[in-house]
Formats: structure tokens, sequence, C-alpha cells
């Protein structure tokens, strides 16, 4: 029988295969589309949207119903909607399409990381850059098989169909597995997005996860392109380019929790960020295929830690006196963090029209490297609204409840 563990690690693999699936398949819509860099960026912004405002609004829906839904509906219709990407004859229409798989996607996202910090919480040990490496896996054999396909001429439609079949089937096995994550604390306690608001630590966090989005989306979204353009390779070798920033980050991931129990969530953070920045650069402005795969391998690498950790991190801020909690944060962080994916294209994609591609990623690596202070000052935060925390539960006599949060 699957185990809660290995079922939400699952669940992490398969939203990362569909994300992997369809964005190495970038040159080839370009190419049916007829579309400029620009153009294709405003097309992406439809996807940003339907995670931004799903992350908004589905806090609350995912307290009161649990991970365990909160994530086989979104994932199943997103799994539908992949074969229209590859069925689209205008930018239009595959913006609707994106802004759809963005939707569910962003459900997905919110729902999958409550359920892991549900299984953190009772395993008792900083265990999300795990979780988060089966997002990097799945990722890198869809990018594998996008790039099979994409080597092989294979019609986007076909190719993506098989992928939504797959994602059913294995949804299917594992589903059962996943933590509910419903209590009677949660279906009962009303949103305080307000409260959410005006929490310093919250928006230290989402600015992490923002930068770290901002550069993911930029390596998934543009990568390929990048190397086509920029390096001369093939759209088959290019589409192997974000196979191996997903595979750096997998491999990187997996050493994650031992690194952040070992150092600190600062310092891993801090230290990611400089070595990610660096790699974008030298991806951006150091020619040959050699410095291409290299500057996104050491991208990949450097990133692992960011938006696992500020996710944990968030769920930990909102964790109440029962061991239940951070729906919300979560969700508060992720809207946050997803407005990198809004913005983040089609600023690449215009930067790119007026100037090149090149350019466009050193700006990525700068974003990048604020990740550095902002994990300092998020983790001092934390550590305060800690103290002041405990300090009112011990004021609290005993038989009663703390109001906390």
């Amino acid at each position: 029988m699957v185990g809660a563990r290995l079922a939400v690690f699952v669940v992490f693999a398969l939203n990362g295969a569909a994300f992997g699936s369809w964005a190495p398949r970038m040159p080839a819509l370009a190419e049916s589309l007829h579309a400029e860099p620009g153009t294709l960026g405003l097309a992406l912004l439809g996807a940003s949207v339907g995670m931004v405002l799903a992350a908004s609004f589905c806090g609350g829906a995912v307290a009161r119903f649990g991970a365990r839904l909160g994530i086989a509906v979104p994932l199943l219709a997103g799994a539908a909607a992949l074969p229209l990407i590859g069925l689209v004859d205008s930018i239009a229409m595959l913006a609707a399409v994106l802004l759809l798989l963005g939707a569910a996607t962003g459900v997905v996202d919110v729902a999958m990381n409550v359920a892991a910090v549900a299984v953190e919480r009772e395993s008792g040990k900083a265990i999300m850059p795990v979780f988060h490496a089966g997002f990097s896996v799945g990722a890198m054999l869809g990018a594998g098989v996008a790039a099979l396909a994409a080597s092989r001429g294979w019609p986007v439609a076909e190719h993506l169909t098989g992928v939504a079949v797959a994602t059913a089937l294995v949804l299917a096995a594992v589903v059962r597995a996943v933590p509910s994550t419903v209590s009677a604390t949660t279906k009962s306690e009303p949103t305080k997005g307000g409260s959410l608001a005006r929490r310093p630590v919250l928006w230290l966090l989402a600015s992490i996860a923002l930068c770290s989005a901002v550069a993911e989306g930029g390596s998934a979204d543009w990568s390929a392109l990048l190397l086509v353009t920029e390096h001369g390779m093939s759209q088959g070798a290019a589409a192997l380019g974000y196979a191996a920033f997903s595979l750096a980050m997998a491999v990187t991931r997996f050493a994650g929790a031992w690194t952040q129990n070992r150092f600190g969530a600062a310092r891993t953070l801090a230290s990611g960020a400089a070595l990610a920045s660096a790699g974008l650069l030298t991806a951006a402005l150091v020619p040959g295929t050699v410095s291409g795969y290299l500057g996104f391998v050491l991208a990949g690498t450097g990133l692992a830690a960011a938006f696992p950790i500020a996710l944990g991190l968030a769920g930990e801020a909102g964790r109440r006196p029962d061991g239940s909690g951070g729906e919300r944060e979560i969700a508060f962080v992720s809207a946050l963090a997803y407005s990198g994916f809004l913005f983040g294209p089609p600023v690449i994609g215009g930067i790119a029209q007026l100037t090149s591609l090149s350019v466009s990623f050193v700006a990525v690596g700068l974003i990048t490297a604020l990740i550095a202070p902002a994990a300092l000052a998020a983790t001092r935060s934390l550590a305060r609204e800690r103290a002041a925390a405990d300090a009112v539960t011990t004021a609290v006599p005993s038989g009663t409840t703390s109001a906390r949060r």
C-alpha cells in the first residue's frame, strides 16, 4: 500500500511532469503560430494569471475540503487541458488554454504543499525540499520526453495527450494515500486575509519565492529558445537545457533537507541564491553549448531550496497549537510568488524583443541574487514571531486556550 509520504512525492512529480512537458515545446508552438518572443510572452501570461488568481482564492477552500480533494480535481482538469495546447491556431487561443491550465496548477500547488507540510509535521523533520525534488524529477522526465518528441517531430497534441492519460492513471493509484488535512478547526475558522497582509514575515517569504519563480519560470519558458537563438543549438538539444536544469534541481533537493537541518534556512537560501545567479549569468553571457548547459545546471542547483524552504516556513508561520494550520499562509505566499510567473514571461519577452534573450537572462540573474538578503530578514522575523507567540502561550493560565492566530 502506498504511504502518505510517497503519495505526496508522486503528486509533486505529476505536477512537475505536466509543466515540463509543455514548456519545452514553446519553439514548436512559436514556429507553428509564427509568434515573436514578445507575442509569445503575452500568451504565456495566461498561465500566470490563472495561477495567481487560483492561488489567491483557494486557501480557504483547501482548508475546508482538504488537500486530497484540492489535488485530485484540479490535477485531472489540468491533464484534460494539456492536449488543447497542441490544437490552438492563434495566440489568443493559446493564452486561453494556458489560463485554464494555470488555474488548475495554482490550486494543485497550494494543496500539495499543504499535504507536504502535514507529512513534514508528522515526521518531525524538515523534509519539504524532498517533496519539491519530486516536482523536479517530474519536470525532468517531462522535459526529457518533450525533447524526444521534438527531435522525432511528434505533433504537440499527440505528445500531450499521452502525458494527460499517464497523469490520470498515476493519480488514481496514489490519491487515497494523500493526507486529507481536514480538521474541525480548519473547517470552522474564518478567512483572515487582512491579518496575513499585516505580517512582514509572509511578505519576506513571498519575495523569496517570487524571485525563485521568476528564475524558474524564465528557465522553463525561455531556456530552449535562448539555447537555440543565442547558442545555436537544435530544438531537440535545446529542450535538454531545461531537463538539465530540472535534474540539477532534483538532485540538490534530495540533499536539501540535510542541508537545511545542518546549516539552517538562511544560510541555505543565501548560498543557493549566489550560485543560481552565477549560473544564469553564465548561460546568458558565455557562448557555447557547454556553457549553456553548465549555466542552467548551476541555476537549478542554486534555486533548489528557495521555493520549498519559503513555503515550509510559511506553513510553520501558520501553525496552530494543535498542530494544524498553515493553509492560508501557504496560499498567501504562493499567490504573491506566482506574480513572478505573471510578470516574468512578458518582461523577459519584452526585453528580448528590444535587446536579446541574453540581456533578459542577465536581468533574471540579478533578480535571483535578491533572495539572499530577503532570506536573512525573513528568518529573523519568523524567530521574533515565534518568541512573541511563545510568550503569549506561556502567559495563558492553565486550562484555557490561547487566541494566537
